[in-house]
């Protein structure tokens, strides 16, 4: 799936995106180029289902229909800052300890401060794009029913290939439906069931679009591949495993149910699939890691290649934009830093004094560990985590210098057993404080760092798994569904710098633990409801 240019998918986008109103004309979801076919037409040729499919694991990658720029997906907006990875990174990572950002785009500002706004464009961009994914999905699968592949003469083989296809469509559509649970709460739930024809779809509450996932994983699990016997970049159990784990673990936040124990058995069954710890965790994040051994760790990642996912979104971001000061661009396999990203010292000093942690990936000549102006790149150590060289040095394919080869991590075996540590120290039947300590340890001596004696199941365990899944997990999107869980993000028990706007940090708002729904969404459909405090 990584190698191969992804072809334009070929039905009327501009048409399915009506089924899904999120924006105005300010910010059209508009890729139609006059390229576009009709989906009988398209799907003539039996090649064209796994090109189709191909697509919609691209509409994580890639941000528009011939890359890097020209003909986006989302209009309004610069096309990388549209980009699936990059929209949600900065929803996810620029509101934390774990980043902060030089640029004064816009209102990116806003993420770190926490004050944001409906009328936010990064926002605005990611709630649409999360919307064209979910079309994207929903037209697949209308266009492989079984009444549909029968009329097509669709072969006996190539129809039980495309009943896998269609279980990962469905996985891919439960994700971005996850990712809108956590960010925005509520919005449509449109399916392949829904009117084919313009309409304004009904506003599904967080608890209703949660039980549509977890009805959805909990049927297309046995219809998904065995793990680790799919393609490359395609999802199998263990994804949607992975996946329905993570709903339960913040079922609490989302529909006021403690669902911990739920998730241990998913979690042990990944844990009993193959999957194992890369022995080197910085190579995890090279441009050699769909193949130097950190494939064997990654339950799900989204493929970056230099020269066939070319965008500003991504690792691409992730690689350039953390470099600058002083750094040394050609080392990173780049042609230039954009001096954007770095991060704080709330989240420097969870390595200790003299970290020997490898997790801690800074970079220090030249940079202030306090920031004291956030519009200065220097400001602040720099995070040396996302690099486009293999694990010999050598730049990725892409000799410019302008693409990376480096793919993001979306669930990877140290998240499981961070997971199942956090289950135990929560109490929840079926796992153990013992074998939590293991997994602990296992990541701790990975990274040169001091095991613990034991996991305990009080606050001091929960603060030391929080602090783990920074040092572990940092950058890759995680962070503040993590501090919401743990009730940090928005209260005052922890303060980072720049929180609320001020340097020392500040309590903010609670209602910042979700975003607005933009307000041209609200415009454009006025069955969707605002959150509560926008």
């Amino acid at each position: 799936m990584k190698k191969i240019q992804i072809k334009l998918l070929g039905i009327s986008l501009l048409l399915l995106v009506m089924l899904f109103p999120s924006c105005t004309n300010d910010l059209n979801q508009s890729p139609d180029n006059g390229n576009s076919v009709p989906g009988d037409e398209f799907f003539a040729d039996p090649a064209s289902y796994k090109q189709n499919l191909a697509k919609l694991y691209a509409g994580l990658a890639i941000s528009g229909q011939t890359g890097p720029a020209g003909t986006p997906d989302i209009s309004g907006i610069d096309e990388g800052e549209s980009q699936y990875v990059r929209g949600l990174w900065l929803m996810q990572e620029l509101t934390t300890d774990e980043a902060v950002i030089a640029w004064n785009d816009g209102t990116i500002k806003d993420f770190h401060s926490q004050t944001w706004t409906s009328l936010d464009r990064f926002i605005t961009a990611t709630f649409a794009r999360f919307s064209f994914q979910i079309v994207n999905c929903n037209e697949f699968l209308r266009q492989t029913t079984d009444e549909k592949l029968a009329a097509r003469g669709v072969d006996a083989a190539l129809k039980a290939e495309i009943a896998t296809y269609r279980a990962e469509a469905r996985f891919l559509r439960a994700l971005t439906y996850w990712h809108l649970i956590d960010t925005f709460g509520g919005g449509s739930l449109v399916t392949e069931d829904s009117p084919a024809t313009f309409n304004y779809p009904e506003y599904a509450t967080r608890a209703e679009l949660y039980k549509f996932v977890d009805e959805e994983l909990t049927a297309i699990a046995p219809l998904l591949k065995a793990p680790k016997t799919n393609e490359a970049y395609r999802v199998d159990q263990a994804a949607a495993w992975m996946l329905q784990a993570k709903l339960y673990m913040n079922s609490q936040v989302y529909i006021n149910t403690d669902k911990y124990a739920a998730a241990v058995p998913l979690l042990v069954k990944i844990m009993g699939t193959g999957y194992a710890l890369h022995s080197d965790y910085n190579q995890l994040f090279l441009a050699d890691n769909d193949k130097n051994g950190a494939q064997n760790e990654f339950i799900f990642a989204v493929a970056f290649d230099g020269l066939h996912t070319q965008g500003y979104g991504g690792t691409t971001f992730l690689t350039h934009a953390a470099v600058g000061g002083s750094m040394n661009a050609a080392s990173y396999g780049i042609n230039g830093g954009w001096a954007g990203i770095r991060t704080t010292s709330a989240f420097v000093d969870k390595f200790g004094a003299n970290p020997v942690d490898k997790r801690g990936q800074f970079y220090t000549a030249g940079q202030t560990k306090e920031i004291n102006d956030i519009g200065s790149f220097t400001n602040g150590y720099a995070i040396q985590k996302f690099k486009n060289v293999d694990k010999n040095g050598v730049q990725g394919s892409d000799k410019s210098g302008n693409f990376v080869d480096t793919d993001f991590p979306v669930f990877r075996l140290a998240d499981a057993y961070l997971m199942y540590a956090e289950c135990a120290a929560r109490n929840a039947a079926g796992a153990s404080l013992t074998t939590a300590t293991g997994y602990i340890n296992a990541l701790r001596t990975r990274a040169n760092a001091a095991t613990i004696s034991a996991l305990t199941a009080d606050v001091s365990g929960l603060n030391l798994i929080l602090d783990e899944r920074a040092k572990e997990l940092h950058w890759e999107g995680h962070r503040r569904t993590d501090l919401i869980r743990f009730g940090k993000f928005s209260d005052g028990g922890y303060l980072w710098p720049w929180k609320g706007g001020v340097a020392g940090g500040t309590q903010t708002q609670s209602f910042r633990n979700l975003f607005p729904i933009p307000a041209n969404a609200l415009a454009s459909n006025n069955k969707l409801q605002q959150n509560p405090g926008y």
